[in-house]
């Protein structure tokens, strides 16, 4: 089985390439400024915008899997776009497609959201997001759409070196209190897409951990994993930032956990042992 992975050089696809080629599966990565360091994938370069570049990649690698792990923040063309003509492509050539959303979509309002929710965005990389699970589940009706949250790693996610640059002083800012998510490791997020991938689901999915935890919190969570002092961690409120988006967004995941072998870690579970 040939496995296709989409931003196979960022944080998540870095691990879902990982995990694929571990399982056996032949694996094609692709990348929009360079490479990812795994030997055992075969790298494309790609612009999402471009739509014949896309539909060449396809053509080339003939996946039976495909997983879209990009990211193209609130760039229209790339996040809402982009992956509309990688569905068309993936239905084109027969592939399975698992797409990654991602919470925003959400405003936040009902605080709690199940796969049955529908998307009510209040920032633009929301937006883009929502318009892209709208365009893949039309054009390409058994793809997967797998909203996640927050995602932690062992040290190496965004999130983490935020805690350790704020525990050791080298970075200003605070770590809200009032914003809570369900965040999610990425090596279950990975084996979840993967297991969604290899099955016959289709439709959206969500894949988050069952934890809510403001950023304060979590990032206490992995002070004391890694050996920091927690009470050097400033706090604030988000509420008294400028910053858009949802304060309190909780998705609810057990739907999806009830149809996987793959477990979804709950924060304080993977936040118990060292990195």
């Amino acid at each position: 089985m040939t496995v296709l992975v989409i931003g196979g050089s960022g944080f998540l696809g870095a691990e879902l390439v990982r995990q694929a080629a571990m399982a056996g599966h032949a694996t094609a990565a692709t990348y929009a400024s360079r490479p990812g360091t795994a030997s055992h994938a075969a790298w494309y370069p790609l612009d999402l915008r471009d739509p014949g570049r896309v539909d060449a990649v396809m053509a080339e690698v003939c996946a039976d899997l495909v997983v879209n792990a990009s990211s193209g923040k609130a760039d229209w063309a790339v996040t809402a776009q982009g992956p509309v003509r990688l569905a068309m492509a993936a239905a084109k050539y027969g592939s399975r497609l698992v797409h990654v959303s991602s919470d925003a979509v959400f405003s936040g309002a009902r605080v709690h959201y199940d796969e049955s929710c529908l998307p009510d965005p209040v920032t633009p990389y929301g937006a883009a997001k929502a318009a892209a699970e709208t365009g893949i589940l039309l054009v390409h009706p058994q793809a997967v759409v797998a909203r996640t949250s927050l995602i932690i790693g062992d040290g190496d996610s965004v999130h983490e070196r935020v805690v350790h640059e704020l525990a050791a002083g080298t970075r200003e800012g605070v770590l809200f209190t009032d914003d809570i998510r369900c965040p999610v490791h990425v090596a279950d997020l990975a084996a979840a897409l993967l297991e969604l991938a290899c099955g016959d689901a289709a439709g959206v999915h969500h894949l988050a951990g069952s934890d809510a935890v403001s950023r304060h919190e979590l990032g206490i969570l992995i002070a004391r994993r890694d050996g920091l002092d927690a009470s050097r961690l400033p706090t604030g409120l988000r509420a008294h930032s400028t910053l858009p988006g949802a304060l309190d967004l909780r998705l609810d995941s057990r739907a999806t956990q009830r149809t996987l072998r793959t477990t979804l870690r709950a924060a304080h579970q993977f936040c118990t042992t060292p990195a």
